[in-house]
């Protein structure tokens, strides 16, 4: 009854072993991961882009500066100052799409080295050595046996834990927040196309003539007054935009801080976990 007990103990890791040697030397997790981190860094970079524009409109509103004339004296000041509050959260905003994307990047990089041929070869010879510790535990003294699973646990976190990690980051993503980021990037396009829009409106300056008739005086009130509601009707915009702006801002910071550092962490640590019970289990 042992016996039999130790031989399907023995048939049942044989199998575990040999699916992670095919999928360690098909690449599968590999390319799926890449896939996904590489859509990721698309949308990271576009974000990115949106960022750099919004500023760009920002900074055009801030730099304009509206002359008005109404009844007679001269008023003379900047819009886009009501954009002020918005400002430094956009460039915040901008240097955490650029970290997002960088650590994007970094996933990238460790990808490419964690499906490299000296990373698997390693897993495959340490897992084969295992293996025939499993089969023929005489050949191996209990230290040896245990530094051959200690190394292979080990060389099993450098291959599988990054791709695995990337897999799990974007179904997250799928399940809980690309309806979010979908809907944030869409309002703060239209908010930067609002802002262009508004900065490109014809602009006012009117002055006062001391050799206007009474006529030209009237005109000139009726249309300094035209303007003013015309500005109040701006600013209105440029405060809302500054408002829509800042929550979605706010929500795609919170989307890639979950998604490239929250969400990685959290697998590695689950992988790790799961392979240091593993391992224990195995010893």
């Amino acid at each position: 009854m042992k016996r039999n007990k130790v031989l399907i103990k023995q048939i049942a890791t044989s199998i575990i072993l040999l699916v992670i040697i095919f999928l360690a030397l098909h690449g599968t997790l590999d390319n799926t991961g890449e896939s996904y981190t590489d859509d990721a860094f698309k949308r990271s970079l576009v974000t990115f882009g949106i960022a750099r524009g919004l500023n760009g409109v920002i900074s055009v509103a801030q730099g304009t500066e509206v002359a008005l004339h109404p009844a007679g004296f001269g008023v003379n000041f900047t819009p886009g100052q009501v954009l002020d509050p918005i400002n430094d959260l956009v460039e915040q905003f901008s240097w955490v799409m650029l970290a997002a994307s960088a650590s994007l990047g970094i996933q990238k990089i460790f990808l490419s080295i964690s499906s490299t041929l000296l990373v698997s070869g390693l897993l495959l010879v340490l897992l084969c050595l295992y293996g025939v510790s499993v089969w023929r535990p005489g050949l191996f003294s209990g230290g040896g046996r245990k530094l051959i699973l200690s190394a292979a646990v080990v060389a099993l976190f450098m291959r599988f834990s990054v791709p695995l990690a990337a897999i799990g980051s974007e179904l997250l993503y799928d399940y809980f927040l690309k309806q979010q980021y979908t809907e944030s990037t869409l309002k703060l396009e239209n908010t930067m196309v609002v802002i262009s829009s508004i900065n490109t409106e014809e602009q006012n300056d009117l002055k006062f003539s001391i050799n206007e008739g009474v006529l030209d005086k009237a005109k000139r009130f009726f249309n300094s007054a035209t303007a003013s509601l015309s500005l109040e009707s701006r600013l209105e915009k440029y405060k809302e935009s500054a408002t829509e702006a800042t929550t979605h801002a706010i929500n795609l910071i919170v989307v890639f801080i979950i998604q490239t550092i929250l969400f990685p962490l959290l697998f590695l640590w689950m992988i790790y976990r799961s392979m240091k019970l593993m391992w224990a289990n195995l010893l």
